[in-house]
């Protein structure tokens, strides 16, 4: 049809005789490979690594970057600090990846969500890497945390020592209980639902662990957001109705376990070797 562009052919050159030769072959897959390795681990700027406001800048919009991308920085980030701890200086997307059962392509496309790091011929600087990583999650500084139900979860929760590790401080224990409110655990002491808000206020509180019973948590929930938490790790087995911008992760144990119960009943049953079932009795 007249007006329309004709398909492009592929390109050709002429030697100084006047004959037509081919455009050289891509380079084989090992090649490719190189170069994208080469391609993740040059800096932006001429420093390896640039300020972090400028890092920021360049980072894309949270909303942006997919749910599992941003999960598995937690994965990189543990295992970066193990190597920390063995004195490793240095690891490859390669390295990293196969150490958490993902490719190279993936550990360069999660962390490429959030900038371009690393050195030409040396790999990922693990020191640098562990920094810049806690920045994006926001670790590199204390987060302040109420946490609500002192039953045996949130007894064992405020006892244990990993929070305080990764750069979350238990401020304030609450519960309703009299005959809780009161006792002392290694964060501190329980306090009555009634200072909640004041105490939060006082201590600049932005995270909730609610860890009380379902029938409970959609009304402590609502306390806790009117109080001026931000954000709740929900322990109770129910899904919380909050206002949009209430950030809230569910940890649902009993969940956890029947992904498990699915996938092994699914290869028995692939393997023909399903197991009669067991009367389910219920414990009073």
């Amino acid at each position: 049809m007249t007006g329309m562009n004709k398909p492009a052919s592929r390109s050709s050159s002429k030697d100084p005789a006047g004959k037509s030769t081919k455009s050289p072959k891509p380079a084989d897959s090992e090649a490719k490979a190189e170069a994208a390795d080469a391609k993740d681990l040059k800096g932006p700027s001429s420093e390896p690594f640039p300020e972090l406001s400028t890092f920021l800048d360049k980072a894309k919009e949270p909303q942006l970057v997919p749910k599992p991308a941003a999960q598995r920085l937690s994965l990189y980030l543990r295992y970066l600090e193990a190597l920390e701890a063995q004195a490793k200086e240095t690891i490859s997307s390669q390295s990293l990846g196969s150490a958490l059962g993902l490719t190279a392509a993936q550990v360069r496309k999660d962390l490429g969500h959030f900038g371009q790091f690393g050195f030409p011929g040396v790999g990922y600087k693990i020191p640098e890497l562990i920094r810049q990583i806690r920045h994006i999650m926001g670790t590199d500084r204390i987060w302040r945390v109420a946490l609500v139900g002192m039953g045996n979860l949130g007894s064992a929760l405020a006892r244990y020592k990993g929070f305080e590790q990764k750069g979350f401080q238990i401020a304030a224990l609450f519960d309703r209980d009299p005959q809780v409110v009161g006792k002392r655990f290694p964060p501190g002491t329980v306090h009555p639902m009634s200072r909640l808000t004041e105490l939060v206020q006082e201590k600049e509180i932005q995270l909730g662990i609610l860890a009380v019973p379902a029938e409970e948590a959609q009304g402590v929930a609502e306390e806790m957001i009117a109080a001026g938490i931000q954000g709740i790790l929900n322990f109770a087995p129910r899904v919380l109705r909050l206002f949009p911008q209430i950030l809230c992760v569910s940890v649902d144990l009993a969940i956890q376990l029947e992904q498990l119960t699915l996938c092994l009943s699914m290869r028995e049953r692939s393997e023909g070797t399903t197991a009669a079932p067991s009367p389910r009795t219920q414990q009073i």
